[in-house]
């Protein structure tokens, strides 16, 4: 032990000394000015690359507006980039496979959330505020024996 403590004020003087900065995070782009990110919400995984660009977004090799028909989709993909004030600003290439569209769609904004804090780490606090980066982890409840569904049971009859 290198020294003891004597008083509740030397003790208190440590504490101040050794508070943890927080962590700083930088730009992390590829060869090619890209920032990449995987998203995941339910079964669904989307892996997820933005560039500068002109507000482009395809999902597995077809525009949004073909891959996610209905409009609460294509909204909900959008939203980091509404949150974040940078509509219109960078093109979306990502690849998306399992579950279904709203899982797939969930996943799509979950990539976007995290890539876009990769090309541009200020904006982190924004979409942290917004909840974008964090995983939803809620599942599908799997089937138990005795059961009909997870949780329903069979009709009961007395006779």
């Amino acid at each position: 032990m290198a020294e003891s403590i004597q008083s509740l004020d030397q003790l208190s003087q440590l504490k101040t000394a050794a508070a943890p900065e927080a962590p700083k995070h930088e730009k992390k782009v590829d060869k090619f000015n890209r920032a990449y990110a995987t998203g995941k919400r339910k079964d669904a995984v989307a892996r997820v690359w933005i560039k500068p660009g002109a507000g482009k977004v395809m999902v597995n090799a077809r525009e949004v507006e073909v891959y996610f028909a209905r409009p609460v989709l294509r909204m909900m993909i959008q939203q980091p980039f509404v949150a974040a004030a940078r509509a219109g600003q960078y093109d979306v290439i990502c690849t998306v496979a399992g579950g279904g569209l709203s899982g797939q769609a969930g996943a799509v904004r979950h990539g976007i959330s995290k890539a876009l804090t990769y090309f541009e780490p200020e904006l982190r606090s924004v979409l942290k505020k917004g909840g974008f980066l964090t995983r939803d982890s809620r599942v599908v409840e799997r089937k138990k024996y005795g059961k009909a569904k997870a949780r329903r049971s069979f009709q009961f009859s007395k006779r």
